[in-house]
């Protein structure tokens, strides 16, 4: 019985020492495993690209010349190349990770621009759906609501429309409503309390006032489209208001 547990114990020793060193030769052989090259995925926006493969590709090799087949892949600083992707303005998340065969993948979402800020004496910007205010790509050009105005402006040169919260929920509204996205061409934001819409259809300039009680506003005009102009004319009139609340003025 001494003879037979012992047997039986040092199987059971010899059965872990060999668990033991494979476990190390299974870690010792991913330790040698190197970097073999790079992988992009870059989701599109409504099917364009406003930053390339390439460029991405030259970001990294200039900003990581070390990043070389060969380099063992613990020495791979993928922290740093999301820092580093990061900084181009219509790159909104990255994600690096060590893939099969030593290959690390780049998973890139790209910011939405929602409008554009026009500018006619300096560049223009995107504003995106979380409200921050981009450049505007050299590759693409992404068809969205136009803004002009002094005070557009002014969120341009500060970078997001923190000071106007109140204008992304009207943006949205109309870039969402079929209609509304069709007719509203422009919107002129002179202050924060006097915005102006144009129009694709009718030479009238819409005074909408400030960008709060918005769905209110659109509903008189609405009512305006379909029960005033229709009997008057599209250009019966020279003024056209909804900024005081439950009015429209025509003139």
């Amino acid at each position: 019985m001494n003879k037979r547990k012992l047997k039986k114990g040092l199987g059971f020793m010899t059965l872990c020492l060999v668990l033991v060193g494979f476990i190390g030769f299974v870690e010792k052989q991913v330790q040698l495993k190197t970097y073999q090259g790079l992988e992009i995925d870059l989701e599109a926006v409504s099917g364009v690209y406003f930053v390339e493969e390439k460029e991405i590709e030259g970001i990294v090799s200039s900003a990581f010349p070390e990043l070389k087949a060969g380099l063992p892949l613990s020495e791979v600083p993928l922290s740093a190349m999301e820092e580093r992707l990061l900084g181009h303005p219509f790159i909104k998340s990255v994600e690096a990770s060590v893939g099969q065969k030593g290959i690390v993948k780049v998973s890139i979402t790209q910011h939405e621009p929602i409008a554009r800020i026009a500018r006619p004496d300096a560049a223009d910007g995107y504003i995106t759906k979380e409200g921050l205010i981009i450049p505007t790509s050299p590759t693409y050009t992404s068809r969205v609501l136009i803004l002009e105005g002094a005070y557009a402006e002014e969120l341009m040169n500060q970078g997001s429309v923190e000071a106007m919260p109140e204008l992304m929920p009207l943006i949205q509204f109309i870039t969402m409503d079929e209609f509304w996205n069709a007719q509203v061409t422009e919107l002129e934001i002179n202050k924060k309390n006097d915005i102006r819409i144009h129009q694709q259809v009718g030479k009238q300039v819409i005074e909408f006032g400030d960008a709060l009680d918005f769905e209110s506003k659109f509903k008189r005009i609405e009512v305006l489209y379909k029960e005033i102009l229709p009997r008057k004319g599209w250009n019966a009139y020279e003024r056209i208001s909804v900024k005081f609340k439950n009015q429209i003025v025509c003139e």
